[in-house]
């Protein structure tokens, strides 16, 4: 049984005559009559009744007409699907992307994307550095916007971010200069309880290579899943955290760590073909952080 030979029997069912059918189908009346004939060969049931010159459902046709409609229905859907994702206009992009990345980043690129391709959908994955890796690896996401830099996907850097001591209000840190631009040093905290990240998010992975740099054993306070969090604790005293640019909590005060950065970036598989309007999106993402590195070296000078 194939397709074809369903959306005939349909045909069949519909105008109840064999000769009107394979007129309209643009088909031989015999070629249609066996072609009906091996459908309820297959089926190892009569699909019709004859009443005169007209073909009438008996039960079992009812039954698989219901049946028959809804596979016509959905090779039609699949189809539409197909011709969907091979529009760069209609297509469908998934993109996961740190929780980190969901205030400011990945709204300002969908906002200027939609505003000349308003048709295309995102399907839309927030998470930590490893579980969205995961999502691209296993085909779930086209692309993610993560840090560090994961082995074996490719990789674009969009931006540098400073890196941020969060500290009390009352902290010593707060309330004094450190330096011209009032950054710290991690060395002045090595006593400090810390609150950090899981292992499984990319950013700790970040923290610990500073902590190892600046020669510090930190005490690990608390490990949490959100920076938001991470700064609410902060505000109630439980210690001190190394947190990306983000949302100002009350009671915390941040200052900027000396040579501490993160890089973000845009990662997918190089070898995995990708639809039209996936490429424009990756396209576009990557020609809007050229621009940015232009604007922000133009301001620099």
């Amino acid at each position: 049984m194939d397709l074809v030979t369903v959306r005939w029997f349909l045909r069949v069912a519909e105008t109840g005559n064999v000769t009107r059918a394979a007129e309209e189908l643009r088909i031989s009346q015999p070629g249609l009559s066996r072609a009906i004939a091996r459908l309820q060969h297959d089926l190892r049931a009569p699909l019709f009744d004859r009443e005169g010159r007209t073909l009438r459902l008996n039960a079992y046709g009812a039954i698989f007409r219901e049946h028959a409609e809804h596979l016509v229905a959905t090779e039609d859907a699949a189809r539409r699907a197909l011709a969907q994702a091979a529009d760069p206009e209609h297509g469908e992009v998934g993109l996961a992307f740190l929780h980190t990345q969901g205030s400011v980043l990945v709204p300002e690129l969908l906002r200027a994307y939609r505003a000349t391709h308003p048709r295309v959908g995102f399907r839309l994955t927030q998470g930590s550095a490893e579980r969205i890796e995961e999502q691209v690896v296993q085909g779930h996401a086209d692309m993610a916007i993560t840090s560090p830099r994961p082995e074996g996907l490719a990789w674009h850097l969009l931006t540098t971010e400073r890196l941020r001591l969060a500290v009390p209000a009352g902290h010593h840190l707060a309330v004094r200069g450190a330096g011209e631009q009032g950054e710290v040093s991690l060395t002045e905290v090595a006593d400090e309880p810390f609150i950090v990240l899981r292992h499984r998010y990319g950013l700790r992975s970040i923290i610990e290579n500073l902590f190892r740099e600046a020669g510090i054993r930190p005490k690990i306070a608390f490990e949490g899943e959100e920076t938001r969090t991470l700064r609410g604790l902060v505000a109630a005293g439980l210690g001190v955290a190394v947190v990306p640019p983000g949302d100002a909590v009350a009671g915390v005060v941040e200052r900027e760590i000396a040579g501490a950065r993160r890089r973000i970036g845009l990662v997918w598989v190089a070898d995995r073909t990708r639809p039209p309007a996936v490429e424009n999106f990756r396209r576009f993402v990557l020609a809007h952080a050229a621009e940015c590195a232009v604007e922000e070296q133009r301001d620099g000078h």
